[in-house]
């Protein structure tokens, strides 16, 4: 059994009562009365039992000790935990503090000094403290505390609450505190934390997560070595709607020029401060309609002074533009630092430091580093280059280049960010001339320290381009849409990696293709090349072009690494193209239902284009080919072909030789005579030659055996020859290098291809302005008839072709 016994005088009450949501399987008995709870007021004796063995399974029990400082004399001093030999249950003891507000009180901790926690929050010894400050009628919750912690004193105004919750297996025999009577203190409360060493302590308003009072003020006193540094960091705040007065935040440092200095709480809050110093919170008068909550849960971190805090790196950012650079900790922003972590802070200025620190282009900053280890740092950077107008843009060569502010910091970098915005007809051209890129896929992976991810975006659609590294074979990369490069690294090599960074870019005017690589491999190189978009699948409609540079006295090998495109087309057709870079080079066509073309060797520069249509749901269009490069072999079979040819070809010509020999010794030879009745002077150019043309002999010609030369037209034309004559028309089409055309989507059809192919005929060329006649033997005439040729001299007037229509038409 058990026996309390209270005396009046002490005013306190002792409550025994079930655990809520228990049903009563155990009981209190008193006098054979069975009851469920117990209630023992001031000045009584009471003996009971419970009717189980473990009772603290189901009851708890609240002590109240009222106390009026008010009205009568304040029992100061340390406060006991009466009464004693109380069953060995769950227990809170309260005490209720009445006092004026004209006056304070101060509730003073013993060495084990309390920490703050946030509501829901268990301590680890399952003992804890409740502080409520009663103004009035008012009650207002300072907070919820445990044990070992730093906040050493409490000031209220006004009267106190003071709640200790002890669990049933602890036997605590004091309370921990004491109240001492302290002169007004003109605000709600004071709290003091006493910080030594590198430590925290992490804080928050009253009634945190609801409302600070309105038009209330408290402050907290933080005592701290002179010879340590603090920070305080706000973690989490909301204002309220004031109608009169702002919510602020105001310090009293003893060393600042300037006390208080005051801050809102979207500031960045004061940090590397020596020694002790004062922060109070002020509210405004609300809203009434809508008041809104002022709250404020912040840290202060205690830290000895950095060895090279006095060390500040000049970061220059004035010839940069629409840049912005963020020094922050690693997996930031994801991986929020526990308040426990050791701190590390970037400071912009002797005490504007922070965790987290952006600066943006157009100006110089120095700034220094309050951390122990800097390669828990990153940067991350971002840069934005645009062009509404192709005008100012054509021409203009981008550098896309780490900054040298940004690689001469000792902190590594993480990513930085180009953001390439154009309107819709300019597209972006990437290059990187001396290193190149290659593309990272499985079978060919990057092992460099940073790599490109390179994303095409439009506001309907998306396109990851793929992820690319240095020491590749793509020369030049041309895009259509905004575009987004990211430089990603992968550890510290990046800074002596990166020194000859080649990329660049500029804006130029629209092209077919939604993207077009240029490859120009060295020579017996192997390249893998896969299609945008991977694993996901080329967009619909998209079209993707490669143009593969073959190395000259080399042959490249084209393969793919699968039979089929892997697709079924919903709308339109899927197209492959492949083609040569020569006049009348073969075009290779294939669709989506037919088989990818077999490994073949290109001897020429050669084109790729993929062309996708909209696939059915659940399919992609993902093509991966590759080409490998070898020096060209000389086939034995082509050399002896060769040599017979030149062979036959010498037999041949011995032949002729031999035919004409013989033919010549039986036919005079026919010359050619000149017409005298045309004028064969140029006008106006007079004694251009030495000679006049009738001395000299450059009119007189070679025997010509028109039978072996003309036979055959006159044969052909059955004695009426018409020559053909063409006008040349110059060539108003595209030239350059540009990929094959595939069909268009609506209208794409079987693709056949015509082996008769009709060339146009030569356009006839005038190379003299003069006219020659040839002598014609006519059948049965003598070959030795010269004089009569020169008495009809209108017979040879008459020209060659001319002469002959006249004598088909007497026939």
């Amino acid at each position: 059994s058990f026996t309390i016994s209270l005396h009046k005088a002490d005013n306190t009450t002792v409550m025994i009562k079930l655990k809520p949501g228990l049903s009563p399987s155990c009981r209190i008995r008193m006098k054979n009365v069975i009851r469920s709870e117990l209630k023992i007021k001031p000045g009584e004796n009471v003996t009971f039992t419970f009717t189980c063995s473990t009772p603290e399974k189901y009851f708890i029990m609240e002590i109240q000790k009222n106390i009026d400082c008010v009205s009568g004399l304040c029992p100061f001093g340390d406060v006991h935990l009466y009464p004693l030999g109380l069953p060995r249950l769950n227990r809170t003891y309260i005490w209720d503090v009445k006092a004026s507000t004209k006056a304070g009180l101060e509730l003073k901790f013993s060495t084990s000094w309390l920490r703050q926690i946030e509501p829901g929050e268990t301590c680890p010894d399952s003992i804890s403290y409740n502080i409520s400050s009663c103004i009035d009628k008012a009650v207002v919750n300072i907070g919820t505390f445990c044990r070992n912690g730093s906040v050493s004193r409490i000031k209220l105004l006004g009267g106190v609450i003071v709640s200790l919750h002890l669990p049933w297996h602890l036997p605590l025999t004091t309370s921990g505190f004491n109240i001492a009577n302290r002169a007004s203190i003109k605000r709600l409360c004071i709290i003091e934390s006493i910080l030594k060493g590198e430590s925290s302590v992490t804080l928050m308003s009253p009634n945190y997560p609801l409302g600070f009072p309105e038009d209330e003020l408290m402050t907290w006193q933080f005592v701290i070595p002179s010879n340590m540094r603090a920070s305080v960091f706000f973690h989490n705040y909301s204002l309220s709607n004031c109608e009169r007065k702002e919510e602020r935040v105001e310090y009293y440092i003893p060393s600042s020029p300037s006390n208080p200095e005051v801050f809102k709480l979207s500031d960045s809050q004061p940090a590397n401060i020596a020694g002790s110093f004062n922060m109070s919170l002020q509210g405004c008068d609300q809203d009434a309609q809508n008041p809104g909550i002022l709250r404020l849960l912040f840290q202060v971190v205690v830290q000895h002074p950095q060895i090279d805090e006095n060390v500040t790196h000049l970061v220059d950012l004035s010839k940069e533009k629409n840049m912005t650079m963020t020094i922050h900790l690693e997996r930031w922003p994801s991986h929020i630092p526990l308040m426990s972590e050791p701190i590390c802070l970037i400071c912009k200025d002797p005490r504007t430091c922070d965790r987290v620190l952006t600066l943006t282009s157009g100006a110089v900053y120095r700034i220094s580093f309050l951390c122990k280890d800097l390669s828990r740092l990153r940067i991350t950077a971002e840069k934005g280059i645009g062009c509404m107008d192709i005008r100012w843009c054509q021409g203009k060569i981008y550098s896309l280049s780490v900054p040298k502010a940004v690689t001469r910091l000792p902190i590594q970098l993480h990513k930085f960010t180009w953001k390439l915005l154009a309107t819709d007809l300019i597209n972006v051209e990437i290059t990187s001339p001396s290193l190149k890129l290659q593309q990272h896929i499985p079978e060919q992976r990057c092992n460099t320290s940073y790599s490109y991810s390179i994303v095409s975006a439009t506001p309907e659609t998306g396109m990851n381009v793929g992820v690319f590294c240095p020491g590749g074979s793509i020369e030049k990369i041309q895009m259509r849409n905004n575009i987004t490069i990211s430089l990603n690294t992968f550890g510290k090599r990046f800074i002596n990696e990166s020194i000859p960074q080649d990329l660049k870019m500029s804006f130029v005017p629209h092209i077919k293709d939604e993207c077009t690589f240029t490859v120009s491999p060295n020579p017996k190189a192997e390249v893998y090349l896969q299609t945008p978009n991977s694993p996901y699948g080329l967009p619909p409609y998209v079209s993707i072009s490669w143009f593969i540079i073959v190395p000259s006295k080399q042959t490249a090998r084209l393969s793919f690494s699968k039979d089929r495109m892997g697709i079924a087309c919903e709308t339109g057709r899927a197209y492959i193209n492949i083609k040569e870079e020569i006049l009348g080079a073969e075009e290779i066509v294939c669709r989506e239902d037919e088989l990818l073309p077999q490994p073949r060797n290109m001897h020429h520069n050669f084109w790729v284009n993929v062309s996708n249509c909209k696939p059915v749901d659940k399919t992609q269009l993902t093509l991966q080919f590759w080409v490998t490069f070898a020096d060209k072999q000389i086939d034995l079979g082509i050399i002896l072909g060769v040599v017979a040819g030149a062979g036959v070809l010498t037999a041949i010509g011995l032949t002729v030789f031999c035919i004409k020999k013989k033919k010549k010794k039986t036919q005079n030879a026919l010359v050619g005579v000149y017409n005298a009745n045309v004028n064969t002077q140029m006008p106006g150019k007079k004694g251009l030659f030495e000679k006049g043309r009738q001395n000299s002999e450059s009119h007189v010609y070679a025997v010509i055996d028109d039978a072996v030369v003309y036979g055959h037209l006159l044969k052909e034309s059955n004695g009426s020859v018409t020559p053909e004559v063409d006008v040349y028309r110059p060539f108003d089409g595209p030239v350059g290098n540009l990929p094959p055309s595939p069909p268009p989507f609506s209208f794409r059809k079987d693709i056949k291809h015509s082996s008769n192919t009709e060339e146009e005929p030569l356009p006839l060329m005038d190379t003299d302005q003069d006219t020659y006649t040839f002598a014609h033997q006519k059948s049965g005439q003598s070959e030795d008839n010269g004089d009569a040729n020169k008495k009809d001299k209108g017979d040879t007037s008459v020209p060659l072709l001319e002469n002959k229509e006249r004598v088909g038409l007497v026939e």
